[in-house]
């Protein structure tokens, strides 16, 4: 008799027994379509959103440059940006694309991103 008991203990364990309940509920799920995600930025071509624009490769527009006194100092987070000291004067332009709280600001031979709220811009 304690060779019974054992069996039986055997067969209520079974690896097949305690597989089949989850398979049998995964398999009674609706398949689910999975939709790939992109990030994007509404109004702004990926190759902006995704940062392809260096503004050190970017050249400055025929017309629609304009020069702006900078109001605060601002630390650059990133190569794509310039640095800014108060009261220095830049030279600024807008590309196509581009986000409008930013402009591309030129001093010398260094170039970068700035934010707008920085600058005076002048005539």
């Amino acid at each position: 008799s304690f060779s019974g008991t054992f069996i039986g203990n055997a067969e209520s364990a079974s690896p097949a027994a305690a597989t089949s309940p989850p398979a049998v509920a995964a398999a009674s799920l609706p398949a689910v379509p999975t939709i790939p995600v992109v990030p994007t930025i509404v109004g702004v071509p990926n190759t902006v959103a995704e940062g392809v624009l260096n503004p050190n490769e970017v050249k400055p527009p025929a017309s629609g440059t304009r020069r702006a006194r900078v109001l605060y100092d601002y630390e650059a987070a990133d190569s794509t940006e310039l640095a800014l000291l108060a009261d220095e004067m830049i030279t600024v332009y807008s590309l196509p694309g581009m986000d409008p709280d930013w402009l591309i600001g030129e001093r010398g031979n260094q170039k970068g991103k700035v934010p707008v709220t920085y600058l005076e811009l002048l005539s």
